[in-house]
């Protein structure tokens, strides 16, 4: 997929993969909110996720729908709950007790309409809440209604949105349903979801023991200690013109200790000495001391 530089932060797999889980969900606790309310056979599938930016999303619906405005708490911004308008009027003409037809009427609807739907949208909003609450702790809470997705100020026509589309069959007829909500909002709360789980007491009892365990085999470990003059750098004909009797001039002052080193670094400096029968190293200080 081309790096699209108007979205530098992208809807990431494990993300999409968090959100479908949850969105799944609402789709069948949806499935029986549609069937029980309307009292007919419904089915709600969830088609898809995708990031886009606002403008997208109203451009992609119809001239006029039917909008519910909620607020996303704790998420800052607003949400949208999008249910055509031709499905919207068929889920009131069921719940007045009519026959749902296909042919509805395409108006805002009357103030006994939307107390019908209402009850309805809160039930779906209550689902919603449900089903995301492992992911992020919302409460959602409408705000208004629109008809016109020109006329819904949700976010800036650039701002980066979640939209989750629905397949809505009430009987026969086939409807898209949309959820929108912000993408700025909801990264925090996927982010935590798809961090790992903290580790347990005892998990974090166990870690500590191998550690402290590990420490103390590591204090044990026998090492090649060298006691030694500074490095002399020669040519390799000094080298070869090398024999018994001669004298090789040092680089290491005269006045200065010897290094103790372990594979070439130096942990320590000492004077030379003989303990015994053998010779031993008198140590006269260390590198933390020098450092």
């Amino acid at each position: 997929m081309p790096y699209d530089f108007r979205r530098p932060i992208q809807l990431s797999r494990e993300h999409s993969r968090i959100l479908q889980l949850g969105f799944d969900g609402f789709a069948r606790q949806s499935t029986t909110v549609f069937t029980s309310s309307l009292r007919t056979v419904c089915q709600v599938s969830l088609a898809s996720i995708e990031q886009r930016s606002y403008a997208e999303y109203v451009d992609s619906l119809g001239a006029s729908t039917y909008l519910t405005l909620f607020s996303a708490d704790p998420m800052p911004g607003l949400g949208v709950l999008e249910i055509p308008l031709l499905a919207t009027m068929a889920c009131v003409d069921h719940m007045l007790g009519g026959p749902g037809h296909a042919q509805q009427p395409e108006r805002p609807l009357t103030e006994i309409e939307s107390g019908v739907i209402g009850g309805l949208i809160e039930r779906l909003l209550g689902e919603m809440r449900y089903s995301l609450a492992a992911t992020v702790p919302l409460d959602p809470a409408v705000t208004g209604v629109e008809y016109s997705p020109q006329f819904a100020q949700v976010a800036g026509a650039a701002d980066v949105m979640v939209v989750a589309t629905f397949d809505l069959r009430i009987d026969d007829a086939a409807h898209r349903m949309t959820v929108c909500l912000p993408f700025s909002g909801l990264l925090p709360h996927l982010a935590s979801a798809a961090a790992p789980a903290p580790a347990s007491d005892r998990e974090r009892a166990k870690r500590a023991e191998a550690a402290e365990l590990l420490h103390a085999r590591f204090e044990t470990v026998p090492l090649d200690v060298a006691v030694r003059f500074r490095a002399t750098r020669l040519g390799p004909d000094a080298l070869t013109a090398l024999k018994p009797g001669d004298v090789l001039r040092l680089d290491h002052p005269g006045s200065a200790p010897l290094d103790v080193t372990v594979d070439d670094t130096t942990f320590a400096h000492a004077t030379a000495g003989a303990q015994g029968q053998r010779l031993a190293a008198l140590i006269v200080g260390t590198r933390k001391e020098l450092s």
